[in-house]
């Protein structure tokens, strides 16, 4: 017999023939020297024993190992096995300090001993049936026969949920009474939480329970129910969601998230979500996980929401919003692939649903929506010819406009560029005309742009706003080496736009300018040519008896020429002019356009271009002579400005202003590539003076330019405009690189694609904490400049983001801007705070100030079968007093 209580387990053997004693060590029972049956054999110290009876047949498939020593009683049929003892039976496994064999009655006994060192309970059976989850208990009787047993503290899991404690009697193959067992999602032998069920039924995907109640660090809480049903699956399952009350400062009492989850398939599952407010608005959600492995993986959410935030009687404000992602393994389809990022809805869906997206500060505040669908295939054409085929829907919404974009739907067909007179068995090096590459690109579109969204579904929208157009490029190239130092190259490119409709122009009245849309056919060409010249310039200056053995600044200058004809001019038959039917007072105004303005490719335009376009890029490197430990004794390279590059373009076919604005920009990283720095800006090269004008009495200014260069008079360019920017992201993995640790360990440094799958389980950042690692910082700095010459304006900011570890479960994050021109923290600022409890997550979001200013504290299970189970305080950005005025 066996008697347990939660830890404590006493242990009463049978008493068989020979007599069982304790050897001086107290740590394995053996046989004594007293007196024993003719019936009874003895084996000592015998390891993988195997003392079935081979003559009988259900015996014959009982197998029993022992590793300290066993008795055989053969008048009794009573086998004992002692030191981590083993017996199978077909699909049955059993592993106990102590197993008790009786095939008279088939009964198999199992138990644990207290090691007299430790005083602990030791050896604990753990069984196993088939493909089940095993069973660690204090004590075991199974008959073998009829599959019924008796386990006593028994302690089981199966899909993240755990059974412990109590007493645990099978009585079928597929059922099991339970007594007292605790019912958890905690771990531990002894959980931090779990519902106390005093009498149940176990199936096998579920518990029907009687009397249950909760209980807390073994303290039981004044919560029960009289019955009850708990997930037992070992497949997805069904079930019903329970809802999570609270107070909305706005919309009052609610009930939220009660719902319905569907496990469709091992590929598929369906989670159907409520919200109901005491003021009568409510919340619906869909949202539908989908994955085949190696194959492919998505997420398709559906949402709608009606709120009465205005007076009583006043219409609800009614919004949804609907949201897919679907991504492709490449290996699935080579050569073809097929990708989807939905994000639509109404304007205000996220400002009137902020409890549905878990008061998101980043989608509170966005001000857009974009989505697009792909689907793209590669192969190759005749010759070898690289082609490539694109077809997609695009969409982009301004939340603060209200307008909605739309391309329905797009193609690109491309050729990759090919040399049409090169052969591909040639055999030598190829000929200068065998150096001529062409290409093609055609690309299609129907676009619609910035349609209110009250017009979006309109017929007036579908068959009048609905622009389309198709447009041809053919690039040829030729690209030689001269002078074995320089790289000489022409470039040639056709493009021809064909369209289904164009516009007309004309005054209605003298002062009102109306434009017609006229169906039919056009077409329009145009072409431009250029040719370039570059080459590099090395420059290197060594050091003697210096850590820097040389340092190497490299030039590649490049000067082109480009031109393009004249296509503003009136013999081309799509640029025209209207004059209005001006009379007093009226002036006449003349209006030149082309049928082609506005149109989703435009056509040809501008005047004739023959430009002479001027570029320099700078690059400097350093190489470090290798430190004494150093056992390869390279030479290290490092980047000291990685570019720095200045570019302009003469226009020779201009009468004035014939130099552009001249550009400059650079990038580099410093610290070991830990800190990234780059910059740019614009330069005049023309005077510019600012003259004064009195209108109704007051002085006003304006500048005006002057064809003068500024050199001329001993000055500099002036900047017009002026960028710079620097960003880091450091953690102790960056200054003590390790090589086995796993690349995207948390959210802030997940790949796209480890992202995106994080999505599909739980799109809230906060949900993925890696207490692993102590901290994670990230600086953004940002600095611009205008000048405008009457005035100039500037921006100066740091952005500091990451997350502190205080202790092994202690973390903070922390995301904020701050105006260093303002000298004031920016209205985004947020902290939040992590605690991992084991069983059980402490989380702390807290906005200070602004808007959004609120805070929330949730206390809850780390289980997903129990969210359930979980306390929230809250004070949304409602209650606020930005939002009350």
């Amino acid at each position: 017999m066996a008697f347990a209580h939660k830890s404590r387990v006493i242990i009463k053997r049978p008493v068989v023939d020979t007599i069982i004693k304790l050897d001086s060590t107290n740590k394995y029972p053996k046989l004594s020297k007293g007196k024993k049956s003719k019936a009874t054999s003895t084996a000592k110290k015998v390891v993988g024993a195997d003392t079935t009876k081979k003559n009988q047949t259900l015996d014959s498939e009982i197998k029993e190992i022992a590793a300290d020593s066993a008795t055989n009683d053969v008048e009794t049929g009573i086998s004992q096995r002692f030191g981590k003892a083993r017996v199978t039976y077909g699909d049955f496994e059993l592993d106990a300090d102590y197993i008790r064999i009786d095939r008279k009655q088939h009964i198999i006994f199992a138990s644990g001993r207290i090691d007299p060192k430790t005083k602990r309970y030791v050896g604990r059976p753990i069984s196993k049936q088939g493909s089940d989850k095993p069973i660690t208990s204090d004590s075991l009787q199974f008959n073998y026969e009829t599959k019924k047993g008796l386990i006593h503290n028994v302690l089981t899991e199966q899909d993240g949920n755990y059974i412990s404690h109590g007493q645990a009697k099978k009585i079928s193959e597929t059922e099991v009474a339970y007594h007292n067992i605790i019912f958890s999602a905690c771990d531990k032998p002894d959980p931090d939480y779990g519902i106390v069920i005093t009498r149940g039924i176990g199936e096998k995907n579920r518990i029907i329970s009687g009397p249950a109640y909760l209980e807390i660090e073994g303290v039981p809480i004044p919560i029960g129910i009289p019955f009850g049903f708990f997930p037992k699956p070992d497949t997805r399952s069904s079930g019903l969601i329970l809802p999570t009350p609270g107070e909305d400062a706005t919309l009052g009492f609610f009930l939220r998230d009660f719902g319905y989850y569907m496990g469709l398939s091992d590929y598929a599952d369906l989670t159907n979500l409520g919200t109901y407010y005491s003021n009568g608005s409510y919340e619906v959600s869909s949202t539908l996980d989908y994955m085949s492995r190696y194959k492919y993986s998505g997420n398709l959410a559906l949402s709608y929401g009606s709120h009465n935030y205005g007076l009583a009687g006043d219409p609800p404000a009614r919004d949804f919003h609907i949201a897919w992602t679907h991504s492709q393994n490449p290996n699935a389809s080579p050569g073809s692939t097929f990708s989807a990022s939905v994000n639509a809805g109404t304007s205000s869906f996220y400002q009137n649903n902020p409890a549905s997206i878990g008061y998101n500060l980043q989608q509170l505040t966005q001000n857009a929506l974009r989505s697009s669908i792909s689907y793209s295939k590669s192969w190759t054409g005749w010759g070898g010819a690289p082609l490539n085929l694109t077809v997609g829907l695009s969409h982009s919404q301004d939340l603060t406009l209200k307008t909605v974009s739309l391309e329905l739907p797009s193609l690109n067909f491309s050729m990759g560029t090919i040399n049409p007179f090169d052969k591909r068995d040639r055999v030598g090096e190829q000929k200068w005309y065998q150096k001529i590459t062409i290409g093609y690109t055609m690309t299609a579109t129907n676009r619609v742009t910035a349609v209110p969204e009250s017009q979006l579904f309109t017929s007036e929208t579908l068959t009048k706003r609905l622009q389309n157009g198709i447009q041809h490029s053919i690039p040829l190239g030729f690209n030689l080496t001269v002078l074995k130092y320089f790289q000489f190259g022409i470039n040639v490119n056709y493009t021809e736009r064909w369209y289904l409709q164009t516009i007309r122009e004309r005054y209605a009245r003298a002062d009102s300018l109306v434009t017609d849309t006229i169906p039919g056919f056009q077409r329009a060409g145009n072409y431009s040519m250029g040719v370039s010249l570059s080459t590099k310039v090395y420059g290197t200056i060594n050091f003697k008896n210096s850590k820097i053995r040389a340092i190497r600044h490299t030039m590649t200058p490049s000067i082109g020429f480009g031109y393009s004809p004249d296509y503003s001019g009136f013999n081309h038959t799509y640029n025209r002019s209207i004059v209005s039917n001006a009379s007093i007072p009226y002036p006449v105004v003349y209006t030149n356009y082309s049928i082609f303005d506005h149109s989703v490719y435009g056509g040809p335009s501008g005047r004739r271009q023959a430009g002479i376009n001027i570029s320099l890029d700078n690059s400097l490197e350093a190489k470090v002579r290798p430190k004494s430990t150093d056992t390869s004794q390279t030479d290290r390279k490092i980047q000291l400005l990685q570019s720095l590059s200045f570019s302009t373009t003469y226009n020779i076919a201009a009468d004035s202003f014939k130099l552009s604005p001249i550009s400059f920009s650079g990038h580099t990283s410093v610290l070991h590539d830990r800190v990234n720095l780059s910059f740019g800006g614009t330069l005049n090269p023309y005077e510019t003076r600012v003259m004064d004008s009195v209108s109704s009495g007051q002085i006003q200014h304006y500048k005006r330019d002057v064809n003068r260069y500024t050199l001329q008079d001993g000055k500099l360019p002036t900047i017009l405009g002026f960028n710079f920017s620097a960003s880091a992201s450091l953690n102790p993995a960056t200054f003590h690189p390790s090589p086995t640790a796993p690349a995207g360990s948390t959210y802030q440094t997940a790949t796209p694609d480890q992202l995106q799958k994080m999505a599909l389980y739980n799109p809230d950042p906060g949900a993925y904490i890696d207490f692993n690692i102590p901290w994670n910082l990230s600086l953004n700095y940002s600095f611009s400049y205008s000048n405008a010459y009457i005035s100039t304006s500037n921006t100066n900011t740091l952005m500091i983001s990451g997350d502190l570890s205080l202790t092994k479960k202690w973390k903070i994050q922390y995301n904020t801007n701050y105006d260093l021109k303002a000298l004031k923290l920016s209205s985004a600022t947020s902290f939040a705070i992590y605690r991992d409890l084991h069983c059980w997550d402490l989380s702390i979001q807290w906005l200070p100030f602004g808007y959004y200013k609120s805070y929330s504290v949730t206390l809850r299970v780390k289980s997903t079968i129990l969210q359930a189970l979980k306390l929230s305080k809250k004070s949304d950005y409602t209650s606020n007093s930005y939002f009350q005025q």
